[in-house]
């Protein structure tokens, strides 16, 4: 077929145009002539016939083509990714390979990359400012960033000559045959994901210093064309950082760490120490809760798939071992009747903004009982969406406190009327500690994404593209009414285990491999199918049944 075309032109079809190119036309060429004019921002990606490409493969067939931009989820991406090669390729260049041991990239901040520099050399401002010039020179010259495949065993050779002991050991337990290596000018690495065409895409950047290491700023979705100014989470970079330097203590800090002790059959440990951390964890959280009388009222919010659930009931048995009495409280419970619920921009209704919720009767309610009444508390009921009230009175003394579980908990506005000193704030997010190697981290989202696609089939019958279809709406409300809030925490909970990645696998692979090539959320669920074979498969069986990773898989102790 491919002979045949080449002495014809070929149809193109992109939205309602159709166009007439030569054969062997990149797609590049064809963004340039039939797209970047037209748009705000330039294609990065491609899909051809719905299958997405990287700009330079040449088009040798009739067929349907439509771009990706920064305005995509996917397109942003792709420019983080190919930023990461571009700031590797400048900093290798500018300190010398000799003198560098590695280069790690940690995990997001802002909206921005951290890494730490290791090696013979001085981590300054004159340093960084050398390595963003030539990133900055890289970026005039449009540099392609070529791919080539290798075999699997070629490139654990590979990474072995270049020091990158992390990506040799990955690929120690890859079943591919094929390693795709992208090359930049000569310096050569492995990330996950499509790249851009040339360095000439990436001119939004900066190089800051911070804590010991530098953050690489890059733009955020509200503004795909400038960066905001850097405003890290202090307090969610230092739960962060520890939890990395546990992974670091248990010799697990990649995901080629993890599949070795799985296929040595020694993870038992791994799962009694991860599991005692958490629960270390959570045992101070209820002594400082109890060594403050003047607390009532325990607030958790959290983004979803935090394990809120189950992380609010490990902590209210602590709190009995306190001797305290905890009750429970889900702010859903105080929904609005569904006929005055606000609905969003698309017509459906909004539970996830703070209007959804009766404020005024939640915080009388509370006062009430901190006034020692009696007060019959409501429950929503989501199937007739109306408030009912079935449960018996609530009173509460001087050991009684309220753990209260919702995505607003950490607003004031939700519970304006409540004194200070009677709330204590709990931000709980699955901060992921393991990275695939020094230069590919794993995304707190998709980790979250993983677990939820895992419990919604189970619980409510839902099948993975349904949940990855209403996962940017998720996001979305995480955004507005979570996130800006996370620094009014008291304390920081991460729930993410070093194992659980492994585990979920066996639930997730079938619930991903169901959805269809001509679904819009495809494309998604390849990249999570794709992900998800760095890992080694771990049967479920020796997860504690009060483990926060329970909530997900099934079989809790605790009514989740």
């Amino acid at each position: 077929m491919d002979r045949e075309n080449k002495h014809r032109d070929l149809q193109i079809q992109i939205g309602d145009e159709t166009v007439n190119i030569p054969y062997g036309t990149t797609l590049s060429v064809l963004a340039e002539q039939y797209y970047d004019e037209r748009h705000e921002y330039p294609a990065l990606l491609a899909r051809v016939d719905g299958k997405l490409r990287e700009l330079h493969k040449a088009i040798r067939r009739d067929c349907r083509v439509s771009f990706v931009s920064m305005e995509d989820s996917i397109g942003r991406k792709t420019y983080r990714r190919s930023m990461n090669l571009l700031f590797l390729k400048a900093i290798y260049h500018v300190v010398g390979r000799s003198h560098l041991e590695k280069v790690v990239l940690h995990f997001a901040v802002g909206d921005g990359f951290y890494y730490t520099v290791h090696g013979d050399v001085k981590l300054n401002e004159e340093l960084i400012e050398k390595v963003k010039t030539c990133m900055q020179e890289m970026v005039e010259k449009k540099i392609p960033l070529m791919k080539r495949d290798i075999s699997t065993q070629d490139a654990i050779a590979l990474f072995h000559q270049y020091g990158m002991y992390d990506k040799e050991k990955l690929f120690r337990y890859r079943r591919v045959s094929k390693v795709n290596i992208y090359d930049m000018d000569g310096y050569e690495d492995y990330l996950y994901g499509f790249m851009v065409n040339h360095t000439g895409y990436l001119k939004i950047f900066d190089l800051l210093q911070f804590e010991d290491g530098i953050v690489l700023l890059m733009p955020g979705k509200e503004h795909p064309d400038q960066l905001k100014p850097f405003a890290p989470s202090r307090k969610v970079f230092e739960v962060q950082k520890e939890a990395e330097t546990w992974a670091e203590k248990l010799d697990v800090s990649t995901v080629g760490d993890l599949n070795e002790r799985i296929s040595q059959g020694k993870m038992n440990q791994l799962f009694l120490v991860a599991e005692a951390l958490q629960e270390g964890r959570i045992a101070r959280i209820a002594e400082e809760i109890a060594a403050r009388p003047t607390v009532k009222f325990v607030m958790i919010a959290g983004p979803s798939s935090s394990g809120k659930t189950t992380f609010s009931r490990r902590l209210s048995v602590q709190l009995i071992a306190h001797g305290l009495k905890p009750h429970a409280i889900s702010v859903d419970n105080y929904f609005k009747s569904r006929r005055e619920t606000p609905r969003d921009k698309t017509g459906d209704y909004d539970y996830e903004c703070l209007e959804a919720l009766d404020v005024e009767l939640f915080n009388q309610d509370m006062n009430r009982l901190l006034e020692g009444e009696s007060v019959k508390l409501p429950t929503y009921n989501f199937v007739t969406g109306e408030r009912e009230y079935k449960e018996p009175p609530l009173t509460i003394g001087s050991e009684d406190v309220l753990v209260i579980e919702g995505i607003h908990c950490l607003n004031d506005a939700f519970s304006y009327s409540l004194p200070k000193e009677k709330k204590y704030k709990i931000y709980i997010s699955a901060l992921t500690q393991l990275n695939v190697d020094e230069h590919n981290r794993i995304p707190t989202t998709d980790g979250r994404l993983l677990r939820r696609i895992v419990r919604d089939n189970r619980t409510r019958g839902t099948n993975a593209r349904e949940t990855i279809a209403r996962w940017p709406s998720v996001r979305r409300g995480e955004e507005n009414n979570i996130f800006p809030y996370q620094e009014e925490a008291d304390v920081i909970f991460n729930s993410a285990l070093l194992y659980e990645l492994s585990v979920l696998k066996m639930y997730a692979e079938p619930l991903l491999f169901q959805v269809r090539r001509e679904d819009k959320e495809y494309d998604e669920a390849v990249r999570l199918l794709k992900f998800l074979d760095y890992f080694l498969p771990m049967p479920s069986e020796e997860v504690p049944h009060n483990s926060i990773l329970r909530e997900f898989i099934g079989n809790s102790c605790f009514d989740v």
